[in-house]
């Protein structure tokens, strides 16, 4: 092996030899499908079994998946390096080439980046997923910065590891403002529909999620037709800056991925990093948190409107109200009031993504006064305003 391989492999390959043998059980060092696991396996034991086992891995792999086109390059460069030329990781290249070769150089970096900088253990919990409620099965989660989809389970409340996924995002990267920037949102969303019959370059099927959200709509920003979608039936992966704004899977991990979508329930969280935090914090976060939405209910079953309204912050908007607006309509409202009574129910709770300091929750309300009952879905968004919690947003979905 020549030096330069052996230099990069050296570099992504620092990892236990035990990586090499994940079962898909849902561990932190498991693969969600073969084919990574053949990627991982043929770095990781170039240094062990040498170039003859990495070259059979390899072959294995393009025998299942003939369009994987880092798989070709990988192994092009194995055989070029048995002769004493290795191209793909080379550190000079034609110019031609560079473009092509450099996105799926970082295509395998990222990939093997997962194995390298693996989730936690079981024990560590998704930062932004604080709470899901009873209806939300799975929750999905897309780090950015590892170009990875990550799949949580709804076990009583708190989000459980399942899955991941190696991904592909805007070509301009992420943090999407308007119509055709070819970013990928940040934010919080929900998918909304599955699309089966599409044209080839979407893959076999897509699930579109709700951006613009009513956070994106007040902060100006447009566009539409954010998908999760698959790969064209001539390629297998796509780089990991490469599409106009969606999040792509390979076809095979969209499929798995299938099964834990529920259209209008599953959340879609975008974030540039997924923090992990130890079950000890992750629950004070979102118990701190709702110590101030229980007092915002009690406060307004209490019926004293001046608590209540302390609770909105003053660049709150609700329905194209500004806070001046909608506090008079709310004493008004108030002033015919002898009792309420605020049911809360369905809660999920997230931290919100690109906000060090904002929270979006979601819940069923059932309302009931002396001349007023009803039953709706409400969401809010608080933001930290000093050592405080404040609804800056507040509307009725459903």
């Amino acid at each position: 092996m020549t030096r330069r391989l052996l230099a990069f492999v050296t570099a992504l390959a620092c990892t236990p030899a035990a990586l090499a043998d994940g079962d898909g059980d849902g561990g932190a060092f498991s693969f969600p499908n073969e084919v990574e696991a053949s990627l991982v396996r043929v770095i990781v034991g170039l240094r062990e079994s040498g170039l003859k086992a990495a070259i059979g891995e390899i072959d294995s792999a393009l025998e299942k998946t003939p369009n994987f086109r880092l798989g070709h390059l990988i192994r092009g460069d194995l055989l070029m390096a048995r002769a004493g030329r290795p191209i793909a990781f080379a550190t000079s290249v034609e110019p031609s080439s560079l473009a092509g070769m450099n996105s799926l150089q970082d295509e395998a970096r990222v990939r093997l980046k997962r194995y390298l900088d693996a989730p936690p253990p079981v024990d560590s919990l998704p930062g932004p997923v604080l709470q899901l409620a009873p209806g939300q099965a799975h929750v999905i989660l897309v780090d950015t910065a590892r170009s990875r989809l990550f799949v949580f389970e709804n076990q009583g409340g708190r989000p459980a590891y399942v899955t991941d996924f190696y991904i592909s995002l805007g070509k301009n990267g992420v943090e999407k403002q308007r119509e055709g920037d070819q970013k990928t949102p940040i934010g919080v969303y929900t998918v909304v529909s599955a699309k089966e019959k599409l044209p080839d370059f979407y893959g076999t099927h897509a699930f579109p999620i709700s951006y613009p959200n009513d956070w994106d709509k007040r902060n100006g920003r447009n566009g539409h037709g954010i998908w999760l979608h698959g790969t064209p039936s001539d390629t297998y992966s796509r780089p990991p800056f490469a599409t106009d704004g969606c999040v792509v899977l390979t076809n095979d991990d969209l499929t798995r991925l299938s099964r834990f979508v529920d259209v209008g329930r599953t959340p879609v969280v975008i974030g540039t990093t997924l923090d992990w935090k130890d079950a000890r914090a992750w629950e004070a976060e979102r118990d701190e948190f709702l110590g101030a939405f229980g007092q915002w209910k009690a406060d307004w079953e209490s019926l004293d409107t001046n608590r209540y309204l302390a609770h909105y912050g003053a660049d709150f908007r609700s329905d194209g109200k500004d806070r001046a607006a909608w506090v008079a309509h709310k004493r008004k409202v108030g002033a015919g009031k002898s009792w309420v009574k605020v049911g809360i129910s369905q809660v999920s709770l997230f931290a919100y993504p690109g906000h060090a300091a904002m929270m979006m929750v979601t819940f069923e309300q059932d309302y009931r006064s002396n001349n007023l009952s009803n039953r709706t879905q409400k969401r809010q968004y608080w933001a930290r305003d000093g050592n405080r919690w404040r609804i800056v947003q507040e509307l009725v979905v459903s």
